[in-house]
């Protein structure tokens, strides 16, 4: 037979020779004839397997091997995936297709590199990457592969793994006709990568279509794709590219290429572990590449890449198999909550219970139990015979884009990675009963068996009038929500100022002050252990940054920009800092810059932190995080003035944001100011003046129109709430007037999460938008439905 048989260049495979090349080779030969940058080679034909299987009459051995088997008995599906791996190693190339391997790799020598090129050999089933399978990690890659002589043999292997026991297994999940199935191996010049990873066109675990997520560390991508680190990530708007969110990872080890051929494992040196891997313009570029494939191929992509000596090489793309089939909703939450015993990184939003059983190795697996919660070091794609069992997943390594999420994900199993002393904490609890909730976004592990509730709604077509958005404070879990409403009515940034910054924004400013009085106490020789300590964890929490105020508004603008971009095209009402002086003093260096006072939730805060000589400084930098998410093309923000007691007081808050490139009616830019304060209602006809809109606080509203300390909870409990006629008569006092001076109203509080009746009540008086609680939106949306059509 001529070359060309057994051998097709990428830059000369057509589409219709899927069957030949399988789905990785046929994705290569696509992306190479779009014009992305792949690295140059060649796919070995499905017809040379077959001729490896026919020389060597492995077809019988095959159908034996496989007529009767069991994939759930382990112990049997291990033996005879050996066997039949193993005869197809250890059978003979036929010399017509080895021929043409030779020539192909001579010509790849001459082409790209010289003698004894460096190549990395890919399998490529005929039944992989396809639309409703990805099949991800089943087969085998060998890497920096060197001489023909190599060559051959890991394309034996490749060709062999065809039967690894999870192909079989997935196969046979997914329906797929074990003999009908054919493979093709894909033989490219090695990328020898500076970095390397993975990225989704969409953010994976929650299907949100506006975010690309890029997961990255230092080597080549095996680190990645297999799940032996939590790699850096990377958010990214997909309209404009622009970075959005970054997240350091623990990038312990990397895998890099040895001289002589393959590839080791080695320790990450730590002045790299301490930094990102990727610039804000790789982000970009990478971005950039992600959105062209993805409009090719019409559908969310899984794409491996590399960057080598400035290079963006893109090494594979497949399409992303879980979300684009989505088509029901299902929101579960828990009921009661414990002390977490571990937590990490969610994949899914599933609930998971059973008896915790920790597995170290691979070859132990048989031990595992139907309906165990699984506990590993990390779950590579050795372990999908096992996964399919587990209720639950629970890794130490790991990231969100590993071929293990993926599967998990398919599967449909509830999964944390990135669980730090997973193994060890719950060890201690092996044989006992837990809770693994990635519900809200964060995978959390509770001791026993919790109670929870499911509600399956088809919200998409329930149609309202009423605008029903979602209140949210923590990134990850507006990203799962966020397609269930019509935006984000109220964006609390106290989570993101609580966790992800961390420290008083004052102290960060004037953290050359604080050095100075420590330096001051220790001349005088009086304490300065604790202010000592407070410089500490402040210069260790921001040691990337020279400019320390960079470190809060960049820490702002991730959380901003992460929820603004789940929710866009609709809006995302951020409201500004609105913590009290306690829970200010509770931040690092809190102590040194907020007063004691007896009454925090009637003090100091909002609107009157901001136009006060000493606060105003850290409101500006509040400002400029607000500023750079606007500048990522994410005009949806609209930043909300909280607790604003005065018309006064509104005005000069407006002047500083204007003064800060935040002006109400530039480049479309509106500003709403929370009601929550009697004055916002009875004044309300001259704050319209100032405002675009308002969010009413019903939960301080209450408060202060029927005198109750919301934070006693003897007084909350008496039936002082939300559906007393003095707030009802101030709420619908503010509609009435908002509307005549054509302002828009929405509500944020906790009431219309709580009661029904007055969600009923809101959509009577004409309310534009109500913001739930995501874990309530379903069940609300239908009652707004139901009023809506009482009211018709």
């Amino acid at each position: 037979m001529a070359e060309n048989e057994y051998v097709l260049w990428f830059n000369e495979t057509k589409p219709e020779q899927f069957n030949l090349v399988g789905g990785k080779n046929a994705s290569l030969a696509k992306l190479e004839n779009l014009g992305v940058q792949v690295p140059p080679g060649f796919a070995i034909t499905t017809i040379a397997y077959e001729r490896l299987l026919d020389h060597n009459d492995l077809h019988k051995l095959i159908e034996n091997e496989l007529a009767s088997l069991n994939t759930g008995d382990t112990t049997q599906l291990r033996k005879s995936g050996k066997r039949i791996r193993r005869a197809t190693v250890q059978g003979e190339m036929p010399p017509d297709v080895e021929d043409a391997i030779r020539q192909a790799y001579r010509r790849l020598e001459t082409l790209y590199g010289g003698k004894r090129l460096s190549c990395a050999v890919r399998s490529s089933a005929t039944a992989e990457d396809l639309a409703d399978a990805s099949f991800a990690g089943q087969q085998e890659t060998y890497l920096n592969v060197k001489g023909e002589k190599q060559l051959l043999q890991k394309t034996k292997m490749c060709m062999a793994s065809l039967f690894s026991d999870r192909a079989i297994f997935y196969r046979s999940e997914k329906g797929f006709a074990h003999i009908k199935v054919d493979l093709s191996v894909g033989v490219q010049k090695m990328v020898k990568s500076d970095v390397a990873g993975v990225m989704f066109t969409i953010e994976p675990n929650s299907g949100n279509e506006n975010i690309m997520t890029i997961d990255a560390n230092y080597g080549l991508g095996e680190t990645v794709v297999s799940g032996s680190v939590v790699p850096d990530q990377f958010y990214a708007f997909k309209k404009t590219g622009e970075p959005i969110n970054k997240k350091l990872g623990h990038k312990n080890v990397m895998t890099i290429y040895v001289g002589s051929g393959g590839v080791k494992t080695v320790k990450v040196p730590e002045r790299m572990k301490a930094k990102l891997c990727l610039t804000d313009e790789y982000v970009k570029q990478l971005a950039k590449a992600g959105l062209m494939i993805e409009r090719y191929y019409r559908s969310p992509m899984d794409i491996e890449w590399a960057i080598e000596d400035g290079e963006v090489y893109i090494l594979q793309a497949r399409p992303e198999t879980v979300h684009s089939q989505r088509r029901t909703i299902r929101e579960v939450h828990l009921d009661k909550e414990t002390t977490p015993l571990i937590s990490g990184v969610a994949v899914g939003t599933e609930i998971g219970q059973g008896k915790v059983k920790v597995i170290e190795k691979v070859n132990e697996i048989d031990k595992f139990q139907k309906g165990e919660v699984l506990v590993a070091r990390m779950t590579t794609p050795y372990w999908v015979p096992v996964m399919k069992k587990a209720a639950a997943i629970i890794t130490e390594e790991g990231g969100t884009t590993c071929h293990a999420a993926i599967v998990s994900r398919e599967l449909g199993v509830p999964c944390v990675v990135g669980a730090k002393d997973a193994r060890t904490i719950l060890r201690k609890y092996s044989g006992k009963d837990v809770t693994v909730d990635c519900s809200a976004g964060k995978g959390i592990v509770y001791e026993g068996i919790l109670p929870y509730s499911t509600t399956i709604t088809d919200i998409v077509k329930l149609k309202t009038k009423t605008k029903v958005m979602m209140n949210a404070s923590v990134p990850e879990a507006a990203l799962n929500h966020a397609w269930k409403a019509e935006g984000v009515g109220l964006l609390r940034m106290e989570f993101v100022y609580a966790n992800d910054v961390g420290i008083h924004p004052l102290a960060l400013l004037k953290l050359e002050e604080l050095k100075k009085r420590a330096r001051a106490l220790r001349r005088s020789k009086k304490p300065s252990k604790e202010l000592e300590k407070t410089i500490s964890e402040i210069d260790e929490r921001t040691k990337n940054y020279s400019d320390k105020s960079e470190f809060f508004v960049d820490k702002i603008a991730a959380g901003i920009g992460t929820i603004a971009a789940a929710a866009y095209p609709y809006d995302t009402v951020v409201r500004f800092s609105d913590l009290k002086t306690n829970e200010y003093r509770g931040l690092i260096g809190g102590e040194y810059f907020e007063p004691e006072e007896a009454n925090p939730m009637l003090g100091w805060r909002g609107a009157s932190r901001y136009t006060r000589k000493e606060f105003e400084p850290a409101f500006r930098l509040e400002c400029k995080a607000l500023k750079s998410v606007q500048e990522k093309g994410l005009k949806n923000i609209i930043p909300m003035i909280p607790f604003c007691r005065t018309v006064g007081e509104l005005e000069r808050t407006v002047e500083i944001m204007s003064e800060e490139g935040l002006t109400r009616g530039k480049d479309g830019l509106r500003v709403y100011v929370m009601a929550e304060i009697p004055s916002n209602i009875w004044n309300a006809a001259e704050f319209c003046q100032h405002v675009d809109g308002f969010s009413i606080g019903s939960n301080d509203l209450t408060q202060l129109t029927l005198g109750v300390d919301r934070d006693n909870a003897s007084l909350w409990k008496m039936e002082f709430d939300e559906r007393d006629p003095a707030v009802k008569k101030s709420i619908s006092h503010l509609i009435k007037t908002a509307h005549k001076y054509g302002k828009k109203v929405g509500i944020c509080g906790q009431a219309p999460s709580d009661y029904p009746e007055i969600v009923e009540f809101l959509v009577k008086e004409g309310i534009d938008s109500i913001s739930l609680n995501s874990d309530v939106v379903g069940k609300m949306k239908k009652v707004i439905a139901e009023t809506e059509q009482k009211l018709l």
